[in-house]
């Protein structure tokens, strides 16, 4: 299996498996994807809080209880924002999504947490603050985008580096 270095932390297959059909296919199934991919070296995995409902998530961590030697060896993508049909980038949102996650996977912290589809009337000081508080609080490693053009990022950028900056201010 081929690897690639991610953000100098995570050292991630270069075959992820992504996960949002697992929920509902039973237990045996679930342990038979997972071990034929950690056999073969895939040791990233891509959730979201929607997936199924949450029910991809569920069957996840029921293969990880199963297996409690497993999540040191793996590396766990959630993505959120993403409810009741709208884009929701509030800090309030992406928090309770987190919590979510993290409890429906059965895991303190998922490596990597992604705003999953551009919100318009995102508030990117808010965002900031959210993954501020999810980086200090250990229950998220790194933080990424999906379906993001470079002009959103960009903004996202601009407003985690000025959050850092405010923050910085205040402790001194």
């Amino acid at each position: 299996m081929k690897y690639i270095n991610i953000g100098g932390k995570l050292n991630a297959s270069a075959i992820i498996l992504g996960c949002m059909r697992m929920g509902g296919i039973g237990d045996e199934r679930v342990d038979s994807i997972m071990d034929a991919c950690l056999e073969n070296g895939i040791n990233f995995f891509d959730h979201a809080d929607i997936y199924g409902g949450g029910s991809a998530e569920t069957a996840f961590g029921g293969y990880l209880k199963r297996h409690a030697d497993v999540r040191d060896k793996i590396i766990i993508q959630t993505k959120c924002a993403i409810h009741d049909g709208q884009y929701d980038f509030s800090k309030e949102h992406i928090l309770k999504s987190v919590d979510g996650s993290l409890s429906r996977l059965g895991v303190e912290y998922v490596d990597v947490l992604l705003l999953h589809r551009p919100d318009t009337l995102m508030e990117p000081e808010e965002v900031a603050e959210a993954f501020d508080y999810l980086e200090e609080s250990g229950k998220v490693g790194a933080f990424g985008v999906s379906n993001h053009s470079a002009f959103q990022i960009e903004l996202l950028k601009t407003a985690v580096k000025q959050d850092i900056k405010i923050n910085q201010m205040q402790l001194s």
